[in-house]
């Protein structure tokens, strides 16, 4: 079998892996997963905010997931690995899942996009951007909304690096309205060693 081959079903079998463990943790605030291929088997690391959901009574559904894992996607051995999302505010997948939730509880789009801008600020963001796109006002068009606070970057190595992305679909009469969500958890230090640079300058000046 070709190299590309092999990665490229390797990605497929790893996007249907995270949206079977996206459906199966929606309860426990699942953000994300990660596949780690060692010589004992596969381990699969789940992020979640209530860990203890994900685990079961004395691992009891861990051990269900893990025979299903093993069944449906041929994986050998796969290992469960369960790990605690310490701030749900500050990943932006489970920030994404909760605006979509609320939209279908019939929240106003713009009160829970504000009310997230400022909780995820709030938990330390350096900044964050929510864009909300759909039939938003009963019968209207679809269009999109965006929202932003404090500093983010859009391109280049520091929005691969630093930025984290998540996105939902939030189901309501209307049609799907989507979520997206970035949140900046750092200032990059070549910003940092700017601002210091400038704020010398101007110092300097002043002095003059």
């Amino acid at each position: 079998m070709a190299v590309e081959k092999i990665f490229i079903e390797r990605g497929i079998k790893g996007a249907q892996l995270e949206e079977f463990l996206r459906r199966k943790f929606e309860r426990a605030d699942y953000s994300h997963a990660e596949i780690q291929r060692t010589t004992l088997g596969t381990r699969i690391i789940v992020w979640a905010f209530k860990p203890g959901l994900v685990i079961g009574r004395s691992g009891k559904k861990i051990e269900e997931i893990t025979n299903e894992i093993r069944e449906k996607f041929g994986i050998e051995n796969p290992m469960i690995d369960v790990r605690e999302v310490e701030n749900p505010f500050l990943d932006a997948k489970v920030v994404a899942k909760r605006i979509a939730k609320a939209i279908e509880r019939g929240i106003n789009y713009k009160r829970v996009a504000n009310y997230y801008l400022i909780r995820v600020m709030e938990a330390g963001a350096v900044g964050v951007k929510i864009k909300i796109g759909g039939k938003l006002m009963g019968n209207e068009r679809s269009r999109s909304q965006k929202f932003r606070a404090g500093y983010i970057t859009h391109a280049g190595e520091y929005a691969e690096r630093i930025v984290d992305y998540g996105e939902a679909q939030a189901s309501i009469k209307p049609g799907i309205v989507g979520v997206q969500v970035k949140i900046m958890k750092e200032m990059p230090k070549e910003v940092e060693m700017e601002k210091e640079f400038k704020v010398e300058e101007q110092e300097k000046i002043g002095e003059k």
